[in-house]
């Protein structure tokens, strides 16, 4: 069963995204081990680049297997090949990692060695939605490789 790893930075405050996020976690855990990584925000830093230098540090530390970077500047894919990608994947790797980078964005170091970056879209979405949308994503794909009917 492939490992899915959602590294993001920042955690959920709020009770229905938790719910929301919970909720695919046990939808998903019919497809794949799923981990929710929470990396320390580090908001009380001055320095952008600073905060962007010791929140990479903390995702490099999380990285193994093959890394997909969310960001807004990359490529779009539609579910399906969303789906394509996951199922060519786990015929490659055990692990994929998802990374969400804080309210600056990521270090250079993380961009240099995700190993693809993918954009949800142009606009920007506040942190604890886009990774229930990622979730969303995640199980949609799963359904789609599965032949599964929530997929529509």
């Amino acid at each position: 069963m492939i490992t899915i790893n959602i590294i993001c930075v920042g955690n959920l405050k709020e009770k229905f995204s938790k719910d929301e996020q919970s909720e695919y976690l046990k939808r998903l855990s019919a497809f794949c081990k799923l981990n929710v990584i929470e990396i320390k925000e580090q908001n009380q830093l001055e320095n952008p680049a600073i905060i962007l230098e010791k929140e990479g540090e903390e995702i490099l530390k999380k990285l193994k297997g093959y890394t997909i970077l969310c960001d807004i500047k990359s490529k779009q894919l539609s579910s399906e090949a969303l789906a394509e990608k996951l199922n060519s994947l786990s015929l490659e790797t055990s692990t994929i990692n998802f990374v969400i980078g804080g309210s600056y964005g990521v270090s250079e170091k993380v961009r240099a060695v995700a190993n693809e970056k993918i954009s949800f879209s142009l606009m920007t979405f506040p942190h604890n939605l886009f990774r229930i949308m990622l979730l969303e994503q995640v199980y949609r794909a799963f359904t789609i490789i599965n032949g599964k009917s929530y997929h529509k």
